[in-house]
């Protein structure tokens, strides 16, 4: 026997549970498993968490980088994770690569320590994970830790010369048919596209509606504070929050006499409101109108002329929310959930019609990170027969005279520019004659706007989604 003693080993430690790391990880996963979108899981987590007494307006904040830019580099990080592992990532368990993409965010996307990022990445492995596989999480982090974000992507993107669009998709977090589709859409050479793609990396900021006749654009930055509100950039009702602004603390947000509303969402609903008609001006409509935003906006305008606006949701639960949008507006509307490709309403019945479609969503990258990934090319030909229907059925609905706007969350021209020629040129099927409206002119101020007569609206040109309009008058 030897002499030797053994060393004893180590007591058990049990991991440190750190609440804010842990609602990042379930808030991925409620993504990854439930198809979720951060912005609308992330919220209520964060004010239960409030509520308990766990955070505070630092851990609150930390979260919510951990999200999202977690998220918006998924892809990125993907690729420098496959560096760093041996066996192909999709044999990796999804709980894990969560770990492991968190991990690496607080590498190579935040200030946080070395160190720090490491032990806390681990800790975390350790809880949700178990203590086996918070080791593996150990050594990939340590391996991905060698390098910074920098000295990675000189690794895992191609050259620019060699593959363009996959180069700019790992260095800006895309995938390579979005950089394809939006370098076709923006037009011009690689700097426009490199800004644009940086823009849909950067929170954008919070921006407030204030619903003519129920509320100003003033008050709204009175209640505020004036350090903390600026007023809109384009959209004569916007007022736009210092980072960290809390709406639903406003009185005129919890009265309805206020909302959130990208100020290029308002631009849309202004400019068909402001569009020139002749004769009549009385009956509006907004086809697809949840989840209410673009509708409240237009009941209000709507009521200062003594119009009467009727909003239509195929989906019952988002004409609900459209009916809480419009709540208290002081003109007259009705809110109905009906298809807008079999409307129940006569041919010809209102003067305006807006048809904000269905789409891929890209025009709202940076509220909806992680869109980028879980869209597809194919998506577009599920979409397409949608959109020209809607736009066709709301040509139909106008009456000779009347003005549409077809307006779309999305830059991609087989959604924008596309279906409008279609449906006006009769491939879409369309049974009734219009011609464009300059859409210009409806926005003024606002620069960049192209050759028209339809706008498309850009992150890094206009600091707005890239909201997309086409307004058009029925001729016969």
């Amino acid at each position: 026997m030897s002499g030797q003693s053994r060393r004893p080993s180590k007591p058990y430690r049990r991991p440190r549970k750190d609440p804010v790391r842990i609602l990042a990880f379930e808030a991925l996963r409620a993504v990854d498993e439930r198809d979720a979108y951060a912005n609308l899981v992330l919220p209520p987590m964060l004010r239960k968490a409030r509520e308990n007494g766990d955070f505070d307006g630092r851990d609150a904040a930390l979260a919510t980088e951990l999200v999202y830019g977690t998220l918006r580099w998924q892809g990125t990080y993907d690729a420098i994770i496959a560096r760093c592992v041996d066996r192909p990532l999709r044999e990796v368990d999804p709980p894990v690569l969560d770990v492991l993409s968190l991990g690496a965010h607080q590498l190579l996307g935040t200030r946080i320590p070395t160190h720090a990022a490491v032990s806390a990445s681990v800790e975390l492995a350790r809880v949700v994970l178990g203590d086996g596989r918070a080791k593996f999480v150990n050594a990939v982090l340590r391996k991905i830790a060698a390098d910074d974000l920098d000295g990675w992507l000189e690794r895992v993107a191609p050259e620019y010369d060699e593959d363009p669009e996959e180069h700019l998709g790992i260095v800006h977090a895309h995938p390579r048919w979005v950089v394809s589709a939006l370098w076709d859409s923006l037009g011009g050479g690689r700097a426009g596209l490199e800004d644009l793609l940086a823009a849909d990396n950067e929170r954008p900021e919070v921006t407030l509606v204030a619903r003519p006749g129920r509320s100003t654009p003033e008050e709204l930055i009175e209640a505020v504070g004036e350090e903390s509100a600026l007023p809109g950039r384009w959209s004569p009702y916007a007022v736009r929050l210092a980072e960290g602004g809390e709406p639903g603390a406003l009185d005129a947000v919890r009265e309805g006499r206020a909302g959130v509303q990208d100020e290029g969402s308002q631009l849309v609903a202004v400019a068909l409101a402001n569009a020139p008609l002749e004769g009549a001006d009385r009956t509006w409509l907004d086809g697809c109108a949840g989840p209410g935003g673009k509708a409240a906006l237009l009941g209000a305008l709507a009521a200062q002329r003594g119009a009467r606006l009727l909003a239509s949701e195929k989906q019952p639960h988002r004409a609900r929310l459209v009916a809480r949008s419009l709540a208290g507006n002081p003109g007259p509307y009705e809110v109905i959930a009906a298809d807008g490709t079999r409307p129940p309403w006569r041919p010809g019945s209102f003067d305006r019609v807006l048809m904000d479609v269905p789409c891929t969503g890209l025009g709202a990258l940076r509220r909806r990170p992680e869109a980028r990934w879980r869209r597809r090319p194919e998506d577009l030909e599920g979409f397409a027969p949608l959109q020209r229907e809607l736009l066709r059925q709301a040509l139909l609905s106008v009456r000779v005279g009347g003005v549409v706007g077809y307006a779309t969350c999305s830059p991609h021209l087989a959604e924008t520019r596309a279906v409008v020629e279609d449906v006006l040129k009769a491939r879409g099927g369309a049974d009734v004659t219009a011609e464009w409206i300059d859409a210009r002119p409806l926005l003024p101020g606002v620069p960049a706007l192209g050759d028209g007569p339809d706008v498309q609206l850009w992150p890094h040109l206009h600091g707005t989604d890239a909201m997309y309009l086409a307004l058009l008058r029925r001729t016969a």
